[in-house]
């Protein structure tokens, strides 16, 4: 089996996951007290902007390591991972204000959290771009290696932006020091989730990745 033949299984049982997690989540998870049915989008949002963050440090640690090996399989690797990060991107800042709309009053608040992920966003699309406007290779793969690493910089700040700045985003109830603060029902459908999304973003950089790996052959 090739590679990208493996990418669009993994793929496609990311997608059936993911429209089991909102069977779950809208049949048979509770409707949160005090936020009501717009924090179904939570099981949407949270693990893109996981993914999101993660695809990032990926892209950040490729390029570190691109830097001093020259291996282009990272450059293809790091390529492939902010193409899938860029769309992860977009569905956060699409879900996001979609869901903050009816719990903050507005659609969107240039706090902290938010720009800094509007931020990562841009750098997601700047690197696509340096990586279409350079036609050398090794020029191309030395500018996108930077740009990854500026972007794997921004990560922590963007985690540790709801402890050191007053914002109407909330703190994590999932990802911090003490014990989830989440029922057990919710708890389990985010997991789902989180998995569904593990699988689509391995599916696809897999599927991008072996793409590349022909482009280059």
């Amino acid at each position: 089996m090739s590679l990208a033949h493996k990418g669009r299984w993994i793929t496609m049982v990311g997608l059936v996951c993911l429209a089991g997690v909102y069977v779950r989540a809208l049949a048979f998870t509770p409707v949160e007290r005090l936020q009501g049915p717009a924090q179904k989008i939570f099981y949407l949002h949270v693990p893109a902007a996981l993914w999101t963050e993660a695809a990032m440090i990926l892209v950040g640690l490729a390029g570190i390591f691109y830097l001093f090996l020259k291996d282009p399989r990272l450059d293809r690797f790091a390529a492939a991972s902010a193409e899938v990060g860029t769309v992860f991107a977009i569905i956060v800042l699409t879900t996001g204000p979609i869901w903050g709309k009816p719990i903050w009053g507005t659609w969107w608040t240039w706090d902290a959290r938010l720009t800094s992920t509007l931020f990562l966003f841009f750098l997601y699309v700047g690197y696509l771009l340096v990586r279409g406007a350079v036609r050398d290779p090794g020029v191309r793969a030395r500018y996108a290696a930077v740009l990854g690493i500026c972007g794997l910089c921004l990560v922590p700040f963007i985690h540790l932006s709801v402890f050191l700045f007053r914002t109407l985003h909330p703190q994590p109830i999932i990802v911090k020091p003490s014990a989830p603060s989440l029922p057990g029902s919710m708890l389990a459908t985010w997991l789902f989730s989180l998995v569904a999304f593990s699988l689509l973003y391995v599916g696809f950089v897999t599927q991008r990745y072996a793409v590349g790996d022909t482009d280059h052959a």
